[in-house]
């Protein structure tokens, strides 16, 4: 990767938003003192396995606390796994869950329910772990599970009504953590990786009140036109499967803390590009709504920037969604990109970098996938050089196919924090008569 001109500056803002949220600086600040008991830790998301070492880390080394004190399990996504210490940690499909989330989260489920009042459950938890964390109402079987959750990803439904119908299929999700920790105090730290970092929505609030209902969920499902197993059609019409409201007494003994959030790690990100020269304007860390809509509306906002001589950074975040049209490789990181290099027409003064801070943006579901993708000043016309029509391409939703045949997909590798996404357009006017190298 450069690391000067339009690829450097971009790859150093992204490195800020991400370096903002990582369990390894951050985590440590917000731990409680070790109980007299044991400290199970059972922690999921695409962040678990970083936020169990840096607990495992803290306990053992600030506080000297035997290992054979601490107990847990971590749940991660296939290739985020890190050596945690006593801690096992286990990979688990994502977005699809799969068999080894299934395992895991019952190991989750017991080891809360073995919690004594003398113990501290640590619940850790960060985006992802809605996936990794699978245990489905009575009656539902995996397969069934896995093509509720396909259905709705490809539906265009956002993560709010995905979470909502995940924790009305679920044992775990929507608060039923908490009530299997019984006597045990529990403390919940999280990542958030949703707009308005709400509780009950990260990772499906497994250890929260929910305040959504078995009604929501069969509303969602009617909206988006989803065909439901009919498993999953019983469950939601079965009051056992109520979630657990605000109110009820399992969650006397739990706390919650958010230590990392989206609008922290795009405040790291505005800063940073200031350090570099630009003025930054900021659409929050917030923004929802179809990638190639919200691309467009960016590109008219820089290109009347460069046309008034501003240099500036333009920054989201949030989490935009797709509505699956072709049969193409991407996510919404990349369709974004795809999308707003279109509606910017090879600018020389524009480029633009459009991440996930997870380090992957859907695709093949591996960790290898990328996370986005650059738009600079020559990718049309690379593409065209290439042979590749963009506006087909979009059309297909094949941004990775695109970026891929350029050389312009942004490739992290896993990050092992989860805030969102990471949207960064920068403007030089300069750039259109002095040129600026890639």
């Amino acid at each position: 990767m450069n690391t000067t001109g339009w690829s450097g500056d971009l790859t150093t803002i992204f490195e800020a938003a991400v370096a903002a949220a990582h369990p390894a600086s951050i985590l440590a600040a917000h731990l409680p003192p070790p109980p007299p008991g044991r400290i199970v830790v059972l922690a999921a998301g695409k962040a678990a396995a970083s936020m169990a070492a840096a607990a495992v880390a803290h306990y053992t080394q600030t506080h000297d606390v035997p290992a054979d004190r601490l107990t847990g399990i971590a749940v991660t996504r296939d290739g985020y796994a890190l050596d945690a210490g006593p801690i096992p940690v286990v990979e688990a499909g994502h977005p699809l869950p799969n068999a080894h989330g299934l395992e895991a989260t019952a190991k989750v489920v017991a080891l809360a329910e073995a919690a004594g009042p003398d113990d501290l459950v640590l619940a850790l938890i960060s985006g992802g772990g809605s996936a990794n964390w699978l245990l489905p109402a009575e009656g539902i079987s995996l397969a069934d599970k896995q093509a509720v959750t396909k259905a709705m990803l490809r539906s265009g439904a956002g993560i709010g009504e995905i979470n909502c119908v995940r924790k009305h299929l679920s044992q775990i999700k929507g608060g039923r953590l908490a009530h299997a920790c019984g006597e045990a105090r529990l403390i919940t730290l999280a990542i958030s990786d949703v707009p308005g970092d709400d509780p009950s929505v990260i990772a499906s609030g497994p250890t929260v009140p929910d305040a959504t209902t078995l009604a929501d969920a069969r509303a969602i499902i009617e909206k988006r036109g989803i065909d439901l197993p009919a498993s999953c059609k019983a469950a939601l019409d079965d009051p056992a499967n109520e979630t657990p409201k605000p109110g009820n007494p399992v969650f006397e003994q739990a706390e919650y803390k958010i230590v990392a959030t989206p609008a922290a790690s795009l405040d790291a990100a505005a800063k940073t590009a200031e350090r570099l020269g630009y003025r930054v304007v900021s659409f929050g860390a917030d923004v929802e709504g179809e990638a190639r809509e919200v691309a467009a509306e960016h590109a008219r906002i820089a290109l009347d920037a460069v046309e008034a001589g501003d240099r500036v950074a333009i920054l989201s975040g949030g989490e935009l969604t797709v509505t699956i049209r072709g049969e193409g490789r991407g996510g919404p990181n990349q369709e974004y990109a795809l999308a707003l290099a279109l509606a910017l027409g090879a600018h020389p003064g524009i480029a633009a970098l459009s991440g996930d801070t997870d380090g992957t943006d859907g695709g093949t579901g591996l960790a290898s996938d990328p996370a986005g993708a650059f738009v600079l000043p020559d990718t049309l016309a690379k593409a065209a050089a290439a042979g590749l029509d963009a506006e087909a391409a979009l059309a297909a939703n094949d941004s990775t196919g695109f970026f891929e045949a350029i050389d312009g997909l942004f490739v992290p590798g896993p990050t092992h924090t989860n805030v969102n996404d990471c949207r960064i357009i920068l403007v030089d006017p300069a750039a259109s008569t002095e040129g600026r190298p890639a």
